[in-house]
């Protein structure tokens, strides 16, 4: 009987584990084993620390320590190391058994891999914390082909009011009209398709195109900003494979980091250069190039960890979720120092054999 419960405790799809009543792990599954390289023998009592990240062990066994104080069941997320040396983000939940009189008699717990539910969930809040933003911008891009649906709508009414009705006239203004509120749809759909919440669709992409819809958006943000906009895009850029939506946030996500870092710019003009380039013959380039307050050399790899910022007002994940989105594309995401003030953040990712059709 023990080794049939031991044989489905393996089987269970999860990281399962045991310890006693002072913490110390007695029974390490073995999925928990084969996840992260460590046999039974190097997990069990209080070997398993050695798979937990380093700066998380602490937090780690503080709440252990509380759970095993209280007797309750408990909850806490940390890094767990993989067989090859990656760390994911775990949920660690941990509960007792306790006797009758209840005392505890042993501690039950499961580890799950909440890795990319968290970077749903991080993706999903930058996407808000990018469209509050850009709302300046969106309204401008909403408003224009409104107002001239209401013009054009005010003219042909005029137009077919008139003795003898210029029909000639109202039918040219109703085209507009239409053409307007084309428009307006258009920019529409591109907000809910930047913004929307849905799976990654794989397609050929020009990043020339791709970026030029961003700037679309972005273009009153910038104005406001006082944002001198420079646009270098070489023609006949070969295609990426990938989803047009996650680069294009990708994108947005690099202009509007270069403007925030020149809002504190005086002495000399903001300017923002945006360039694409082949790389070699297999790679395409993109890189935002700024003016502002440049990173400071020690925070170069910093700057892409989730959840560190420089910012006041930043959450810390908006470069963390656009690394990992290049990553996602086979791409490389990095920064660099500008020999004058500023800084350039660049990716390049596999290109197709041609250039868009």
């Amino acid at each position: 009987m023990e080794l049939e419960l031991s044989q489905l405790i393996d089987a269970l799809p999860g990281l399962v584990w045991t310890a006693l009543p002072d913490g110390r792990a007695d029974f390490i599954n073995q999925r928990w084993c084969e996840y992260t390289g460590l046999s039974p023998e190097q997990a069990v009592g209080f070997g398993w620390h050695s798979a937990i990240h380093a700066e998380d062990l602490a937090l780690l066994l503080e709440r252990w320590r509380s759970f095993l104080e209280s007797g309750r069941p408990g909850e806490v997320q940390a890094r767990l190391r993989r067989y090859d040396g990656e760390y994911r983000r775990f949920l660690f939940s941990a509960a007792p058994l306790a006797d009758k009189s209840g005392q505890v008699l042993k501690w039950c717990g499961i580890n799950t891999d909440i890795e990319e539910r968290l970077k749903a969930e991080l993706r999903q809040a930058h996407r808000i914390m990018t469209l509050g933003a850009l709302t300046a911008s969106i309204a401008h891009e909403v408003n224009q082909p409104l107002s001239g649906i209401i013009t054009n709508a005010s003219t042909c009414l005029r137009m077919l009011a008139a003795d003898p009705p210029n029909l000639d006239g109202a039918r040219a203004t109703a085209q507009r009209t239409l053409r307007d509120g084309n428009r307006a749809s258009e920019v529409i759909q591109r907000l809910r398709d930047m913004f929307a919440r849905k799976q990654p669709t794989t397609e050929p992409v020009d990043l020339n195109d791709a970026a030029n819809e961003v700037l679309a958006l972005s273009s009153s943000e910038l104005q406001r900003c006082r944002v001198i906009l420079r646009t270098d895009f070489e023609a006949g850029l070969p295609a990426v494979t990938g989803d047009r939506v996650q680069l294009q946030q990708v994108i947005l996500n690099l202009i509007l980091n270069g403007a925030d870092a020149m809002r504190a710019v005086g002495e000399h003009p903001r300017n923002l250069l945006i360039v694409t380039a082949r790389e070699d013959t297999n790679r395409v380039r993109l890189s935002v190039r700024d003016s502002g307050v440049g990173i400071d050399p020690q925070n170069l790899q910093k700057i892409f960890d989730a959840f560190y910022t420089t910012k006041s007002h930043g959450m810390g994940v908006g470069l963390s979720i656009s690394r990992s989105i290049i990553e996602g594309h086979h791409g490389h995401l990095w920064a660099t120092s500008n020999e004058g003030p500023g800084a350039t953040f660049s990716f390049s990712i596999p290109c197709r054999s041609g250039p868009v059709r």
